[in-house]
């Protein structure tokens, strides 16, 4: 009788926030490329140069992060970089409630709903990183 090939192993629970995590990055950070002008749209007009470099340079960021959760030798540095990244567009969040200060109400609804959103991302990729294996 030949032998029982040997079951596909369960991935483990503790990753799947993670790849989770890391298929929303890449994800939204492939739409940066494919449909940049609603990006565009968000980016405060204070920062210096054009609105397109800041959509590009946040996609290539998101996808990059998302590359570094998918790899377990990467994924503490990928969710301290995740965390830092949610900081970081924070900005964008809080002008998006600007600008659309005068569109129908279900849009200022979801523009205002992002911000607090913020909070539990972060915090769930801080929880990815101490769930990650340690390097050395």
């Amino acid at each position: 009788m030949p032998p029982t090939p040997a079951a596909p192993s369960a991935e483990p629970a503790s990753q799947r926030p993670a790849y989770k995590m890391a298929a929303m990055l890449i994800g939204i950070g492939t739409g940066h490329f494919l449909a940049p002008k609603p990006f565009d749209t968000i980016v405060p007009p204070e920062l210096p140069g054009s609105a397109r470099f800041y959509t590009y340079a946040s996609g290539v960021a998101e996808v990059g992060i998302g590359a570094m959760l998918l790899v377990p030798r990467t994924r503490r540095l990928g969710a301290l970089a995740a965390a830092a990244l949610f900081l970081a567009v924070f900005p964008a969040n809080i002008n998006m409630v600007r600008m659309w200060k005068d569109k129908p109400l279900p849009m200022r609804v979801a523009s205002l709903a992002r911000l607090p959103m913020q909070v539990p991302m972060i915090t769930r990729a801080l929880a990815i990183r101490r769930a990650a294996p340690r390097r050395g």
